[in-house]
């Protein structure tokens, strides 16, 4: 069977809302992370295509697998990372979970619950806190830290995107019982503003997504890597100001991202205030919406 070339991405590390494989990561391990960065935007971006059918995603992500597995070279975006698990031996048990998740993207595009939603999150987003915990060599108790960081860090994304996955993709991640108790359907992400009670169910969707993050909060502090605790802090922090953002503003019709210059102000306090609570021992931790 001939597979289709790579796809070219649509976006890199860059343009992320997080930090991917930032300067506070060791060199030797930057290229590690991004080879799984990469792997997962290529699996991401073939699940997302506007043109692709169903059979032809399934089957770049089977191709996308079969590199990975060292059964085929077809898919030059999964090269690098069956690299880095055979330098380091590591099974490939993190990447194939996220081709778990998407392959249930090709199909799947509504969500009942929330429970459902935190199973999507647990092949989506926790495999990529894994592993990067795993290639910094850190036990296997912090990724329970991570689990809830990465969960929230994905559920904020989709509320950020929710008008743009229902009308580019029919997509909903929004827990359809949530929208029905608040008096709402998937019908009004079309809306160029959200109603009274869309905004009501997407401020609840953001409370509880704020409700994984005082464990997530206690990551950067249980990792023993310095730079790994200091590029956590970063992210819970950047986490934490994003939920207070999507408490308060429709993501329909006003900016929920924040700008590089915020960001990079967000960052740099939050760099500050984790080392400051590594040398000392106390937590940065700051509620959801805190500056």
């Amino acid at each position: 069977m001939t597979i289709a070339p790579d796809l070219d991405a649509t976006k890199t590390e860059h343009g992320e809302n997080f930090p991917v494989a930032s300067l506070l990561i060791a060199p030797r391990l930057r290229p590690h992370v991004l080879s799984f960065y990469r792997f997962a935007r290529a699996a991401d971006d073939i699940a997302d295509h506007p043109t692709l059918s169903e059979s032809s995603k399934f089957a770049r992500l089977d191709a996308l697998e079969a590199t990975l597995l060292g059964k085929s070279d077809s898919t030059k975006a999964a090269l690098p990372l069956r690299s880095v698990l055979a330098e380091r031996g590591f099974a490939p048990t993190h990447p194939l979970d996220l081709l778990t998740a998407f392959r249930a993207d090709v199909t799947k595009r509504r969500y009942a619950n929330w429970d459902e939603l935190m199973h999507y999150c647990r092949y989506s987003a926790m495999p990529v806190g894994r592993f990067v915990l795993d290639l910094h060599g850190e036990d296997q108790s912090t990724w329970a830290y991570s689990d809830q960081l990465c969960a929230g860090l994905q559920v904020i994304n989709h509320l950020q995107d929710c008008a743009k996955d229902y009308c580019e993709l029919d997509r909903v991640y929004l827990p359809l019982d949530m929208m029905a108790a608040h008096g709402t359907s998937v019908d009004a992400l079309a809306e160029t503003r959200a109603s009274p009670a869309l905004r009501a169910c997407l401020r609840a969707i953001a409370a509880k997504t704020a409700t994984l993050m005082p464990e997530a909060s206690k990551l950067p502090l249980a990792v023993r890597d310095g730079r790994l605790g200091l590029e956590t802090g970063v992210i819970v922090s950047l986490a934490h100001r994003l939920i207070g953002i999507l408490l308060v503003c429709d993501p329909l019709s006003e900016p929920v991202h924040l700008t590089k210059v915020g960001a990079a102000l967000q960052a740099a306090r939050a760099g500050a205030a984790t080392l400051v609570a590594r040398l000392s021992g106390s937590s940065p931790v700051k509620r959801s919406g805190e500056g």
